[in-house]
């Protein structure tokens, strides 16, 4: 296969996921580790929304739910997902598909324990996915959540963290003509070496 230069070199696809994020913290106005999650529900039917990509590690990629959510519940039941991080500012994008696991432990701590007040408080009281009589009785529901639990909430049971373990990672760059640059990774197992393809625009 050709050698890989440029935007594409190097022999890590996470390294050059970390690398594309850190390009496109400096020019996207908004949200740039923003990704489009797909699972499936019980019946093959897709869902896809939007969720905040928090770690790219070593083998994985790591956000975070409410794990009674409808897409936890979908996640937990297919044990697979996929996601689309598209950065427009740089006409580029990373498409992962992978197995899921969660983090549950002293990493979800950690994230949670990050975030702010508000929205370690929140998470305690929003029911994800679930009806809702009117936003006053969310607010309600913030104020009691608030009262019983203080300024330091502890991560609630029902809410961490997945890790999607990639079987194929697709970097897409925008080319002239829509000549576009594509290469996919693909492995069956995280021991096995990528098998790495430039695929047609």
């Amino acid at each position: 296969m050709e050698e890989r230069t440029g935007i594409f070199a190097g022999p890590d696809p996470f390294e050059i996921a970390r690398r594309w994020l850190a390009e496109a913290e400096d020019t996207e106005p908004n949200d740039p580790n923003a990704v489009a999650l797909a699972t499936v529900d019980e019946t093959g039917l897709p869902n896809v929304r939007m969720v905040l990509l928090k770690e790219i590690e070593a083998h994985a990629f790591v956000f975070y739910t409410n794990y009674e959510s409808a897409k936890a519940i979908e996640l937990e039941g297919a044990g697979k997902a996929a996601f689309v991080l598209h950065s427009k500012t740089l006409r580029r994008q990373i498409r992962v598909r992978g197995t899921i696991t969660r983090e549950d432990g002293p990493q979800a701590d950690a994230y949670y324990k990050s975030r702010s007040l508000g929205s370690r408080l929140g998470a305690w009281a929003s029911r994800q996915s679930r009806p809702l009589k009117s936003r006053a009785a969310l607010v309600a529901e913030v104020a009691r959540v608030t009262a019983q639990k203080g300024t330091n909430p502890d991560r609630p049971p029902f809410w961490g963290g997945y890790r999607i373990t990639p079987s194929e990672i697709e970097f897409w760059a925008d080319g002239e003509f829509r000549l576009h640059n594509r290469f996919r990774w693909r492995r069956a197992d995280p021991a096995e070496s990528w098998e790495i393809v430039r695929l047609n625009p």
